[in-house]
């Protein structure tokens, strides 16, 4: 296993649960890929690396038969998943209940009961098919009436499903983590499906960090008898001991690095045609105090979304993607040590954020991103003790998969949502050589599914050649 992220974790632990001896091996000294903590900024702060709020996790089918509580992992589920507040002083929040959310929303409130609570009771029927690969559903009706939906745009099912500002910008502000325009197709699905998370699990931190994850599943995977091997950084296949398979957790950029002199000419063409989009530039602040939100409602999310109405947001979006750093960029904040006082010391808090940049952008959107900030919370900077900034560059140096800074490991769109990477999914035309990073289905999130699916695969080209 080439990569120690929670796909490749997950690919170990299925082959190990299988009776398979299996390897990890990782090129960073932290175990982790994209859920990894550090102090990165003074002494008894812990930030997240990268991901920080983990809905998909909890809402794992894989994840959810692994006995990550008795490793340690406890969720911490704040009073609301999330706030986006607006300059009057306002915030529309996401609570745990579809209907205390819906009694908050004004005009709106019946639509966003319709929406949501039908998606939260139709959810068990399409599960499978949203967390998984591209196959035919058991449940085909309710999948359909689910796609007529979320194959629209975000910008555009906004306004044809709301009637207020305030709520469009709420679903806006979820759609857009898929890091693509408002107003491409798909994206509404991401506002869709992170909503929903929202009510059936929640947008929950894990006390301690998200180097609680990986730990548990460190263990838990060391437990069936498998070797994890950190600061090991494979540069070629030809490095690796004999093996039944190879499963990388990279995306195609890494894997043509390593792997290339091995991959057919048709392939590697393919591969080099695969898509990276927007990058992020990250902060993490050490704080004396908490955030001073004008609006009140924000201190109850672990998650704000800090932009104002729904054209900022799609204007942020949409001079990103086409290669202009904005000067008022959508901001993407958690606020973890508000629920987790175990992130700093007595009386201090940290917090975490990222915007969308141009891919490899240079720009330093420090100030930007703390300009939006201090707009919906003046003050703001005077609490701020110590901060770590991280370029597109320094993402991808923490992690080889997010070219660019792309921490999607590629572009979510039709053409590359049906066939990610390519239509071979999680196979290569090697034989023993899988893929099961966040460049395979169902993409990005700290839920292992591609690294299940990728290990199912492989189990099963195994019994069918009959080697054990």
């Amino acid at each position: 296993m080439i990569g120690s992220g929670p796909n490749g974790l997950a690919a170990a632990i299925v082959l190990a649960q299988a009776g398979w001896k299996v390897m990890v091996v990782e090129a960073e000294p932290t175990i982790g890929g994209g859920a990894r903590s550090a102090e990165l900024t003074l002494p008894g702060f812990v930030h997240d690396v990268c991901s920080a709020v983990h809905a998909t996790t909890l809402a794992s089918p894989f994840f959810r038969t692994l006995p990550l509580a008795k490793h340690g992992v406890e969720w911490i589920d704040p009073p609301a998943s999330i706030a986006h507040p607006f300059d009057d002083g306002t915030a529309a929040i996401v609570e745990r209940s579809v209907e205390r959310t819906a009694a908050s929303l004004g005009r709106d409130g019946e639509a966003y009961a319709r929406v949501f609570g039908g998606l939260q009771r139709s959810w068990p029927k399409i599960e499978s098919s949203v967390l998984g690969p591209l196959r035919w559903p058991q449940h085909p009706f309710a999948l359909a009436a689910f796609g007529q939906r979320a194959l629209r745009s975000a910008g555009g099912f906004a306004r044809s499903t709301f009637s207020e500002e305030r709520t469009r910008a709420l679903f806006g502000g979820i759609a857009a983590h898929g890091m693509v325009p408002l107003d491409q197709p798909l994206t509404a699905g991401f506002g869709l499906v992170l909503g929903v998370m929202a009510h059936l699990v929640g947008w929950v931190i894990p006390r301690g960090g998200a180097q609680r994850i990986t730990d548990a599943l460190v263990a838990h995977l060391r437990g069936l008898g498998g070797e994890v091997i950190a600061d090991h950084r494979v540069r070629s296949l030809d490095e690796l001991p004999p093996a039944k398979a190879i499963l990388c957790d990279l995306s195609p950029r890494p894997v043509l690095t390593i792997a290339g002199g091995r991959l057919p000419a048709a392939y590697t063409r393919a591969l080099e045609q695969y898509q990276y989009g927007m990058g992020v530039f990250k902060m993490d602040w050490a704080l004396d105090g908490p955030i001073p939100w004008k609006a009140a409602d924000c201190a109850k999310a672990s998650t704000v979304h800090v932009c104002g109405t729904l054209a900022e947001l799609e204007r942020s979006e949409q001079e990103a993607w086409s290669g202009t750093a904005c000067e008022r960029p959508f901001v993407l904040l958690v606020q973890p040590s508000l629920f987790d006082p175990s992130r700093a010391p007595a009386g201090k808090h940290t917090a975490w954020a990222y915007c969308h940049v141009p891919g490899g952008s240079t720009v330093d959107m420090q100030p930007r991103i703390e300009a939006q900030i201090e707009r919906f919370a003046p003050g703001f900077r005077d609490r701020i003790l110590a901060r770590s900034v991280m370029t597109p560059a320094d993402v991808e140096a923490h992690n080889a998969n997010y070219v660019g800074g792309d921490i999607g490991a590629g572009i979510v769109n039709l053409r590359q949502f049906f066939t990610r990477p390519t239509w071979r999914t999680y196979s290569t035309p090697v034989r023993g050589l899988y893929l099961c990073s966040a460049a395979t289905p169902p993409g990005v999130g700290v839920h292992g599914m591609c690294g299940y699916f990728a290990a199912q695969r492989a189990l099963a080209d195994f019994r069918r050649s009959g080697v054990a």
